[in-house]
C-alpha cells in the first residue's frame, strides 16, 4: 500500500482500467480537488468478479498504462490488491482500515456504478466502511436517483457542497459530485482492438 501519514485525506479509486483513459483521469482529478484530497490511491484490480476477462489486459500493462495518463504526484497507482490476494472491494476496504489508523479514506466511484452497485460482495459494508464519492459520468446523472444504494442510504446523503468535508465524516456518509464529463469508456475503446469480433 502507498505510504500515508497520521491525519491525511485519501482517496480510493478502484478499477480494472481496462485500458484506463482521459474519463478516469477526470474522475481523479474531480475528486482530489472536490474532496480536497492529500492522496489518491488508484487501485488497479486483478479484475472484476461481475466482468468478463475475455479481453483483460495483464496487469503489469494496465499498471503502466494508468501511471503514463496520472500525472499528478498525489495519484498513487498500485495493485495490492492482487499481492495480497483480495477480490472484493469489501475485503479490500477492511483490510485497508485495518492497516491505516488515523488515516481519512473515501471511496472514489463513477456514477455509472450506481446502478449494479447492490449487487456486488457486501455492498452495504462498504457503504458502512468509508464515506463514499460518486463523480457524476455521462447518461447517469439521473439513474443514481434510482438505485438501491442512493434509496438504501438516503438518510446519510451530504450535500455536494459539503464534499469537502466528506472524509472527515462518519460512514455511511456518501455524495454526488456533479461537474465536467467525458464520454470516453473502457467498454467502448475495447470494442475497436484487434481481434474483437
Amino acid at each position: 500500500m502507498p505510504h500515508v501519514k497520521q491525519g491525511m485525506r485519501v482517496g480510493l479509486f478502484g478499477g480494472s482500467f481496462n485500458p484506463p483513459h482521459g474519463g478516469h483521469w477526470l474522475v481523479a482529478e474531480i475528486a482530489l480537488r472536490r474532496l480536497r484530497l492529500n492522496q489518491l490511491w488508484w487501485m488497479v484490480t486483478p479484475g472484476n468478479p461481475l466482468k468478463d476477462h475475455g479481453k483483460l489486459l495483464p496487469l503489469a500493462e494496465r499498471i503502466a498504462l494508468s501511471e503514463a495518463i496520472t500525472p499528478d504526484p498525489r495519484v498513487k497507482v498500485t495493485a495490492f490488491e492482487a499481492t495480497h490476494g483480495l477480490r472484493y472491494t469489501a475485503e479490500t476496504l477492511a483490510v485497508i482500515k485495518q492497516r491505516n489508523a488515523g488515516i481519512h479514506f473515501v471511496w472514489v466511484m463513477g456514477a455509472d456504478n450506481l446502478a449494479g452497485f447492490h449487487h456486488w460482495q457486501d455492498w452495504q459494508a462498504i457503504a458502512r466502511t468509508f464515506p463514499i464519492a460518486v463523480i457524476d459520468r455521462p447518461g447517469s446523472t439521473l439513474s443514481y436517483l434510482s438505485s438501491k444504494m442512493a434509496k438504501t442510504f438516503a438518510h446519510a446523503r451530504v450535500d455536494e457542497d459539503d464534499a469537502g468535508r466528506l472524509a472527515l465524516m462518519e460512514a455511511p456518509a456518501w455524495t454526488f459530485i456533479h461537474g465536467p464529463r467525458s464520454l470516453l469508456s473502457s467498454t467502448e475503446l475495447r470494442s475497436h482492438w484487434p481481434g474483437k469480433s
